[in-house]
């Protein structure tokens, strides 16, 4: 961009859809690079018919939502960047599904992080990909696809997020600056003091007292929660603690599976949990277990890592880039591997080593790694 940068206006989700990590990521952004002594503005698309709905992700509240975010806050765009009209601003579009943006902003001044393609993979008929789309959602990842092919710079948080871009580009190719960027920790992740620990989950004695393994993570298909299930069931009495899931209620095939096997009292949700909660949980775990058929990054993969708790993730990519070259992978496709990894686990010398292992990974994603490539970017 030829000269330095000075400030920094930061394009955030649509509040109403509820994008946690997404605007987790941006807060984060937006700290750090005020701790540079550099200025920072945040752009948010404009919440007006969005108001009206409860649920801007589905029914009538989606295209409520669609109107704000596509219709309404391009016209904000087109008035505020006329305020940044100098070499000295730089735009950054936080999340790839906002790459529409770029049309309403100043191609040269502007950077995208792409967290995954999995949505666009999707639309695109690739199952592996686990988010299939409706006929809207086709025109739409079509759209976000064909913006990220004419930004100039691009940020992937992974490796595998960036070749399956490339893939997604064999009949245009991107002849953009992209770089790799991983994500760094989006919180204080450390391993807690037990004491402590036990002590912030007083409304949960169940995992006070006994072992549990544990999962973070939403309801998606693609996060394969019921596998922990099943893990319960090929475990048997050779374990017999209990399962925790932080994020959404349960399916109707999960819950059915715990019905038929009479395993209710053995698993605990917690729909919300606070970040004393968090620390707690994956400090205490027996084992963090993440079993993602499909992934951008995988953030709970080097929280849990951080925190001190042994960890078994999917060996589908980018889970073993993230979790490191050490890390204890198994096939997700296959319950029975993770369940012999737990019991891996079990001897006091493997455990030791994976959180070993672990905790030495998870230092490769410290802030000031993200923030000093980011910025290396923006002056590129």
């Amino acid at each position: 961009m030829g000269s330095k940068i000075e400030n920094i206006v930061l394009i955030g989700n649509y509040i109403p859809d509820k994008q946690q990590s997404m605007h987790r990521f941006l807060s984060m952004l937006e700290l750090n690079f005020k701790s540079q002594g550099l200025k920072v503005d945040v752009i948010l698309p404009t919440v007006f018919l969005g108001k009206f709905s409860k649920n801007t992700n589905t029914g009538l509240g989606k295209y409520f939502g669609y109107f704000d975010k596509y219709l309404l806050f391009p016209l904000v765009l087109l008035l505020k960047k006329r305020k940044y009209n100098n070499s000295h601003s730089v735009f950054h579009i936080c999340d790839h599904s906002n790459a529409i943006y770029i049309s309403y902003l100043p191609q040269d001044r502007t950077i995208v992080t792409c967290h995954d393609v999995l949505a666009i993979r999707g639309a695109k008929g690739f199952k592996d990909a686990y988010c299939d789309a409706s006929s809207m959602g086709m025109i739409l990842q079509n759209w976000i696809l064909k913006s990220l092919q004419k930004t100039k710079k691009i940020a992937f948080v992974s490796q595998t997020t960036a070749l399956q871009f490339d893939e997604l580009c064999s009949e245009q190719k991107y002849n953009g600056h992209s770089e790799l960027v991983y994500n760094s920790l989006n919180g204080n992740f450390y391993p807690m003091e037990i004491n402590h620990a036990l002590n912030a989950l007083n409304n949960y004695p169940q995992l006070q007292t006994e072992p549990f393994i544990l999962h973070v993570g939403s309801g998606l298909p693609r996060k394969n929660r019921k596998l922990l299930i099943e893990m319960l069931v090929i475990l048997g009495p050779r374990w017999k603690g209990n399962v925790c899931f932080v994020g959404e209620e349960l399916d109707q095939d999960s819950l059915k599976l715990i019905n038929e096997n009479q395993l209710s009292n053995r698993v605990v949700v917690i729909s919300s949990a606070n970040h004393q909660i968090l620390l707690s949980l994956y400090r205490l775990c027996s084992a963090f277990v993440f079993p993602s058929f499909s992934e951008g990054f995988g953030w709970p993969v080097i929280e849990a890592q951080a925190c001190s708790a042994p960890v078994i993730t999917s060996n589908i990519q980018p889970m073993p880039e993230i979790a490191g070259k050490d890390a204890l992978c198994a096939n997700p496709h296959h319950p029975e591997e993770f369940a012999e990894a737990f019991l891996y686990l079990q001897d006091l010398k493997n455990r030791n080593l994976n959180i070993e292992q672990g905790l030495l990974n998870s230092k490769r994603f410290e802030m000031s790694s993200m923030i000093n490539a980011y910025l290396n970017l923006y002056n590129a």
